[in-house]
């Protein structure tokens, strides 16, 4: 090792781990555009599905998230499918890191690493009721009068597509009572009921992956009950105002709560990022 190599050894590294849906990336319903039209952000598409555009960041945004992948080990976070996340073209050069289906594929390089995905498995068979017995429990107490779709994701998860005005009040309530001491958890996000199995947590994987880079600093983001522990995981975290945590009232020490909503927040968050980004490094000269 030459005297460059240690210097180098000793950089901080940051490494920053962020949901994606409703927190940097926005569906035309989720941008809360609530300025006069004049007034709007110009916006980016950054996913198409089924031939239309379906997600957006701020062009502002997206030039925020470039400069963080760049400068920082940014590492998309999500419960998505690695085919769903394969869809968005995020801006930046392309992440090495990946988190997908809320902690069950760490992606490296565009691919699963097998090892870790056989640990999260043999977690969750020796931890919780099996997918079987969770998705037969849905479809028996879900009414098709307002269930639109069920699908299992990547053979470890299960959610359904509802109809939020039709669900009935305290269903939802009622499946997260009956799925917890069977191992799972339950989230309501959008037209979306996701029951996970305990040990499936994006906080894990993302630990892993500052094992691997030697992260000196973690930060993240996230809007739902499904990024609480990531959040809590991290050495700094930030939620916007909207989704299943503001809802809820969730809040943690090391937490900041922003005031903006929409696709204002994810704007927001990236700047917090570079912020805290940008003071690790000067404190690491």
């Amino acid at each position: 090792m030459t005297p460059g190599d240690a210097v180098r050894s000793l950089a901080p590294v940051t490494l920053v781990a962020s949901d994606l849906d409703r927190t940097l990336i926005y569906s035309a319903a989720a941008l809360q555009l609530t300025m006069p039209d004049e007034e709007a952000p110009r916006l980016l598409c950054v996913e198409v599905y089924g031939q239309k555009p379906l997600s957006y960041m701020t062009e502002k945004a997206a030039e925020l998230l470039a400069e963080l992948a760049r400068t920082t080990v940014f590492v998309p976070t999500t419960t998505r499918t690695r085919e769903q996340y394969g869809r968005i073209h995020l801006p930046g050069p392309a992440p090495r890191y990946a988190i997908c289906a809320n902690g069950g594929h760490l992606l490296v390089d565009g691919v699963s690493d097998q090892d870790w995905q056989a640990r999260v498995a043999g977690r969750i068979a020796d931890e919780c009721a099996s997918l079987a017995e969770v998705r037969a429990h849905l479809l028996a107490t879900a009414d098709p009068a307002w269930l639109l779709k069920e699908r299992v994701a990547e053979d470890v998860f299960v959610y359904l597509v509802v109809d939020r005005q039709a669900l009935p009040e305290g269903w939802v309530k009622e499946l997260t009572a009956w799925a917890g001491p069977r191992g799972w958890t339950v989230s309501l996000q959008g037209r979306k009921i996701y029951a996970v199995p305990e040990p499936l947590t994006k906080s894990a994987a993302m630990t892993e992956v500052a094992r691997r880079c030697g992260a000196t600093t973690t930060l993240a983001a996230g809007d739902s009950l499904l990024d609480a522990d990531l959040l809590l995981a991290a050495d700094h975290g930030w939620r916007p105002g909207h989704g299943e945590l503001a809802d809820s009232g969730w809040g943690a020490p090391n937490t900041e709560v922003l005031r903006q909503r929409g696709v204002a927040a994810g704007e927001e968050i990236l700047r917090r990022f570079l912020l805290a980004a940008d003071r690790q490094r000067r404190a690491g000269r």
